[in-house]
């Protein structure tokens, strides 16, 4: 027992001592290296270069500016551009529409989609055909839910002062209101056919007398709607090899007449699309 206890002291000098021989050497290394080890003032002063720095890039010019927040949260929302304004028209899980003011840098609402109207993936078009000489005529169509309506739009930024001819005008007009789309007979038109899927649709006008709506849909489709007659005039597929929703297309300036030109983006998918409206037909010309 004697001679384990003895031991067991050994053991404990012989690791102390160790402990404290390199403890020493531990801060000789230090002494001698003293001017490359930080201090408090080191950082203090390397703190301050940072938000010099941090200021400096703050002040330099910038191209980006801050502008007004929405008034609530917008996803999957349509916009129009119309003079001073950007139309917002509804979104997934809102329907209420917006006008934003690009130099008041302020938002108006304008009014609310239906109460049944649900918005899932829809499009919103300015029709150029407009019979509103004192604002423009939206269409908005598609989703997951589809529906057909319209709404002529006049600035909810007009002069105030008119504002009791104004309201006259809107209870006549029946503007800044989504109302269904209907024919000479006061029909209700619904465009798309049950079977199609009109979730993230896109639709582009065209045609001589901009008669002609273009819709691109899933999973490859393109069809051709005459919107004075009300009836399509086409259904065609798509040579992309790939399900599209919530793409790009936009029409195109052709010098050509009786052809209708726009360009579609899906994914890695660039297609030119021309429509020969004497021939009824397609040509496709991959751009990527």
């Amino acid at each position: 027992m004697c001679y384990c206890s003895d031991s067991t002291t050994d053991v404990r000098k012989i690791i102390f001592s160790f402990f404290f021989l390199h403890l020493a050497l531990f801060k000789q290394i230090i002494i001698k290296n003293r001017t490359q080890i930080p201090t408090f003032e080191y950082f203090k002063m390397e703190s301050s270069d940072n938000k010099s720095e941090q200021t400096q890039i703050m002040d330099t010019p910038t191209p980006f500016v801050t502008l007004a927040s929405l008034p609530v949260l917008l996803s999957r929302s349509q916009c129009i551009v119309y003079n001073h304004e950007i139309l917002i028209c509804g979104g997934w899980e809102n329907k209420t529409c917006y006008s934003y003011h690009t130099i008041k840098d302020q938002y108006k609402a304008i009014c609310s989609y239906p109460v049944d109207i649900e918005l899932d993936g829809h499009c919103v078009l300015r029709l150029t055909n407009n019979s509103n000489p004192n604002g423009i005529t939206l269409l908005s169509l598609g989703g997951q839910f589809k529906h057909t309506l319209i709404m002529k739009y006049v600035s909810v930024w007009d002069n105030p002062e008119n504002s009791e001819n104004e309201d006259k005008s809107k209870e006549t007009m029946d503007v800044n209101k989504w109302t269904a789309l209907t024919d000479k007979y006061n029909k209700s038109i619904c465009i798309g056919r049950k079977k199609d899927n009109y979730k993230g649709l896109r639709a582009v006008i065209g045609g001589i007398n901009s008669h002609l709506l273009f819709l691109t849909y899933l999973p490859e489709n393109i069809d051709v709607f005459n919107l004075h007659t009300f009836q399509y005039v086409n259904h065609s597929t798509l040579p992309i090899g790939n399900n599209m929703s919530f793409h790009s297309e936009r029409a195109r300036s052709n010098a050509n007449q009786n052809k209708d030109a726009m360009l579609l983006f899906s994914g890695k998918t660039g297609l030119s699309i021309e429509y020969d409206k004497r021939n009824n037909t397609f040509q496709y010309t991959n751009l990527r």
